[in-house]
């Protein structure tokens, strides 16, 4: 089971406006440009995130996006449902009439594997919210000036020259 560019790409802008939570709405270009998705291929998914409840947009010179609820709120789980669907490994643990996907789903003891198999799945997306993908970037780049992931060799951001100062622990 692979997620398509739908799952990945949408989690990818939501994280992005959850790391710009509270600053009013995110231009959908710099969100597109910060998490090198096409522009286009990204308002596609962030109609279908709005009208799921996830995302709310305003128009005009200052619009875009922005979460509808607190990073805290929205899931991994919420956000892949809403641009994939729903979590089946196989159509006998699908919603509905598992007979109607297999005349075997009664009494098929694999249909207990995918079953374990789905839960499993949703249980770790719904486990991890957008606030806990912002708080381990805090925690990768807390050894930096926060600009990229160099880590504790990092001289951006200080006001110096490049390689002229060294942060001291």
């Amino acid at each position: 089971m692979r997620l398509s560019t739908r799952g990945k790409y949408g989690v990818r802008a939501m994280y992005d406006l959850a790391l710009h939570y509270g600053e009013g709405p995110v231009p959908l270009k710099a969100t597109a440009e910060r998490q090198m998705v096409s522009e286009h291929y990204l308002e596609q998914l962030m109609a279908g995130l709005r009208r799921a409840g996830l995302v709310t947009s305003s128009r005009g010179a200052q619009g875009g996006y922005e979460l509808a609820r607190s990073p805290a709120d929205i899931t991994i789980g919420d956000i892949v449902r809403v641009l994939e669907g729903p979590i089946d490994p196989a159509e006998c643990v699908a919603e509905g009439d598992p007979v109607e996907a297999c005349e075997r789903a009664d009494e098929c003891t694999m249909r207990l594997v995918w079953k374990k198999l789905k839960d499993c799945i949703n249980r770790v997306l719904d486990s991890i919210s957008l606030k806990d993908l912002c708080d381990e970037t805090a925690a990768l780049v807390s050894d930096s000036c926060g600009s990229c992931r160099a880590g504790p060799d990092c001289t951006r951001g200080l006001g110096e020259t490049a390689g002229t100062a060294r942060r001291t622990p």
